[in-house]
This record gives C-alpha cells, structure tokens and sequence, in this order.
C-alpha cells in the first residue's frame, strides 16, 4: 500500500492550495498558514515578496476568533517559513 508523503520543510509537512501554504503536522496542537499575497516576476519564475505568516490552533472546538494566535509578514517564502517553523517549535504560544 502507498505511502501518502508530503513535501517536507525542517522535518513539518508542507501542503499547499494555490497561494495558501499550509506547515506543520495538523495532529499537532499548532499549524502555521502561510498566505502569499504579492509577487514579483523574475524572468519566468514569480517569487513571493509578500507573505503573511499566521500561527494557527488545531482544536476544532475553539470559536473562530481563538484559532490565530499571532502573525507577521515577510517579505520572501523563506524569511516566513522560517519564522513558522520558530513558531512551531517554541514551547510557548
């Protein structure tokens, strides 16, 4: 039976839909959103030069002014997905 293997960022898995990147494990108690709003065309390739990161409660039985528990925005992928993966592995919210 195959595997179901997502892309891998520092050991968390990474899900994307179009400019929403998910990251971290949702059996987790936190996941970090990571919605690109801009980017910047660079020869073919379009890079991300606006990325709001947002820290992100997995319990489904919070009201949905509780699930974020903080953000930031950077202004690459890299800069944010490095600041989720701070995020997810900080002992305290």
């Amino acid at each position: 039976m195959a595997e179901n293997r997502f892309f891998e960022y520092k050991g968390y898995p990474l899900v994307r839909s179009n400019d929403t990147i998910y990251f971290g494990n949702m059996s987790d108690e936190y996941v970090c959103r990571l919605s690109i709003i801009s980017k910047t065309k660079i020869g073919n390739i379009e890079i991300a030069d606006k990325v709001i990161i947002s820290k992100m409660a997995t319990a489904d039985n919070l009201p949905p002014d509780k699930i974020i528990i903080k953000t930031s925005e950077k202004t690459s992928l890299y800069e944010a997905l490095d600041i989720a993966y701070a995020w997810l592995t900080r002992k305290a919210s």
